[in-house]
């Protein structure tokens, strides 16, 4: 059969048409759509007409759409169902990826020829989009030299190797950690559901008497809080913390990306990587995160430690880092009478998507949604919908893929599979990706609050994709600095216990019955509770992958867990009691997934979320006016103008820091 990628598809937006493409479909596509690029590119060159925006910027955006669309739906999928055969292709396709980029952004007579047009005759998007375009490539390297250039490109295609190395074993380790109980008393604590699905994964590989907890990305596992047992919850938290670190180690990958990406940022006449990241970000220094963050530092650890106090008297002693969850929720059940375990009838995923998520898009920018049944998924489990604006016009298709496997790297995530650009008469498909644990058979799927917040946060990604309303592709939706990406997502999570949202969804799966207001206003008061031990793992991450990509050129790190240690003591934390939330040797986001030096952008996006939070509040909270204004102002726009500029026409004014820190219980960090 012809490969389905070599000409967009005919299905509905061009969703990929799944039940036909093959892994070699994949690899086959992106080989000859690299070389048709690379020819668009030689006729831009060799074009003898004066340069103008026309021949120069637009062909460029226009160019390489069979390479564009084959790798979208590649990584797409491979991060949600990474196949052997999926994986088995991976660094062919990372590294031409580098490869293309390389010979584009590095191509002098490209260069020059772009510098050639008159940009004072641009104006708006036009004129963002050459802006963009030329620091792109100058940030590439573009002004190098041919030998620098030379080395640029050998370091990239290291880096680009690297990284899938990274990503391979990291996904490898969490499989092969996943914890292994003999006897169901060891699982005491955990309710009838996740004892079911335990049992249901331990089968499926093949321990027809066992349980198996899966492990998910983070250092804290969700079954610490639940799990009654200290031996247990020590077995589950020293299998999480140990990934990566001896057998199939990831640790001299990341410690050799670390010291190739501070070379690199020397070729490009930067002091460090993280340097290198800022000069496409909001935030205007090294200086002025390293600031932040230590700031923040010292404020949520004296919280932590108030905190890690009251848990010492709840465990009559010595408090321990795996019991830590397990102490706090019982703090939850019995100074707020908030049991966690027990809020999870009250999330089922269709109520929680429908009912909640859907339902909040509908009342504050009038969308619907209507679930497609005759779209090929490259998985049984993937849903999609297709969505629809208040007018009835149809704007593009959403994607949900919710249930962890083996395939799936662990996390939570959004991509695009189309973007929304005019010019190319192309309309959004954007996914939500999530690593719920897969119930028992004939067992309804019950999230924990943490992953009904997950939901919403990753849906605030998704409506930044879908609300986009630009001409360009490079400057949609979520192609933002990455310390502004955060900022739409976290502003959705406000809507996960409103009022006006929560009594919709949030329903007993059996009963019917609507999570009692009493538990709901618990759960409020009980917000800043365990904020200090939340605060400080989100920040100890934040500060390792600072301190990784703040080493100088020529720096070698010859022991990364010594490094790691030494980092975090030095800042202030107590790693023993309170590790980070991502160790080293399993740090996705820096070392696979194109955070590096960017960890810090969560908080960093906080205060802008924090603000706008607040704003809603002031201006009637859940209304259309309220949710076509940000519409507007910012969902709609991506990066056609700077996204600050975009903040401070929907606000009125720049953010401030004061909600964020009222919010996180450290007003006294100022």
């Amino acid at each position: 059969m012809p490969n389905p990628l070599l000409k967009p598809s005919e299905l509905p937006y061009q969703w990929p048409d799944f039940a036909r493409i093959t892994a070699d479909d994949y690899l086959q596509a992106a080989r000859t759509g690299a070389q048709e690029h690379l020819a668009q590119i030689a006729t831009i060159v060799a074009d003898a007409t004066p340069a103008t925006f026309a021949n120069t910027f637009l062909a460029l955006e226009r160019s390489g759409q069979l390479l564009r669309r084959t790798l979208m739906a590649y990584f797409s999928v491979l991060s949600a169902h990474g196949t052997d055969q999926l994986r088995e292709i991976q660094s062919e396709l990372s590294g031409i990826l580098t490869a293309q980029s390389d010979e584009i952004r590095l191509n002098p007579e490209l260069y020059a020829r772009l510098r050639e047009v008159d940009l004072s005759k641009l104006a708006g998007e036009d004129a963002r989009l050459a802006s963009e375009t030329l620091k792109t490539f100058e940030l590439a390297g573009a002004r190098l030299d041919a030998g620098a250039k030379k080395k640029l490109k050998a370091l990239n295609a290291q880096l680009s190797e690297l990284s899938t190395q990274f990503s391979t074993k990291a996904l490898e380790n969490q499989n092969a950690h996943a914890v292994l109980f003999t006897d169901e008393a060891q699982l005491e604590g955990l309710d009838e559901a996740r004892i079911a699905s335990a049992r249901a994964a331990a089968q499926t590989a093949g321990h027809n008497t066992c349980y198996l907890l899966p492990l998910v990305s983070p250092t804290g596992q969700p079954v610490l809080a639940s799990l009654t047992r200290s031996a247990s919850r020590r077995k589950v938290f020293e299998a999480s913390l140990s990934r990566g670190s001896s057998e199939n180690s990831t640790l001299p990958l990341a410690a050799q990306m670390a010291a190739l990406r501070a070379d690199r940022a020397a070729l490009l006449g930067f002091a460090n990587h993280a340097e290198t990241v800022l000069a496409d970000a909001t935030a205007p220094s090294t200086e002025a995160v390293a600031t932040r963050l230590k700031e923040l530092t010292e404020a949520a650890v004296r919280n932590a430690h108030a905190e890690a106090d009251t848990l010492r008297e709840l465990a009559g002693g010595e408090l321990n880092a795996w019991d830590w969850s397990y102490y706090s929720n019982q703090v939850l059940r019995e100074r707020f009478a908030v049991d966690s375990a027990a809020l999870r009838p009250y999330f089922e995923l269709d109520s929680v998507l429908h009912d909640g998520v859907f339902a909040t898009a509908q009342t504050l920018y009038g969308l619907s949604f209507t679930e497609r049944f005759d779209l090929p998924t490259y998985h049984p489990a993937v849903r999609v919908w297709e969505v629809f604006d208040a007018d009835g016009s149809a704007m593009g298709l959403y994607s949900g893929d919710f249930l962890a496997r083996e395939t799936k790297k662990g996390g939570a995530w959004m991509t695009s599979m189309r973007d929304s650009a005019a010019d190319l008469d192309e309309r959004p498909i954007v996914t939500n990706t999530l690593n719920i644990a897969a119930p028992g058979e004939g067992q309804p799927i019950l999230l924990t609050l943490d992953e009904t917040n997950t939901l919403f946060h990753e849906f605030g990604h998704a409506l930044h994709g879908l609300l986009s309303n630009g001409k360009y592709a490079t400057l949609s939706g979520t192609s933002v600095p990455r310390d502004f990406v955060e900022f739409p997502s976290q502003v959705n999570e406000m809507w996960v216990l409103h009022p006006d949202v929560v009594g919709g969804y949030a329903k007993h799966y059996e009963t019917g019955q609507t999570l009692p207001e009493e538990t709901i206003e618990k759960i409020r008061a009980a917000e800043l509770w365990g904020q200090g031990f939340a605060t400080t793992e989100y920040l100890a991450a934040s500060v390792l992958d600072w301190a990784w990509h703040t080493i100088e050129p020529g720096t070698s790190i010859e022991d990364p867990e010594s490094f790691e240690r030494e980092t975090l003591t030095n800042f202030g934390f107590t790693p023993e009691l309170i590790p980070p939330r991502y160790r080293t040797a399993y740090f996705q986001h820096i070392f696979a997934n194109g955070y590096s030096a960017g960890y810090y952008s969560y908080i960093w996006s906080e205060v802008l979320d924090a603000d706008t939070v607040q704003w809603f509040e002031e201006n009637g909270g859940l209304m259309r006016e309220n949710g076509m204004r940000f519409r507007q102002e910012l969902l709609s726009r991506g990066n056609t103008r700077d996204p600050l500029e975009s903040y401070e026409m929907f606000r009125g004014r720049s953010a401030r820091v004061e909600p964020l820190l009222r919010r996180r219980g450290l007003v006294n960090a100022e």
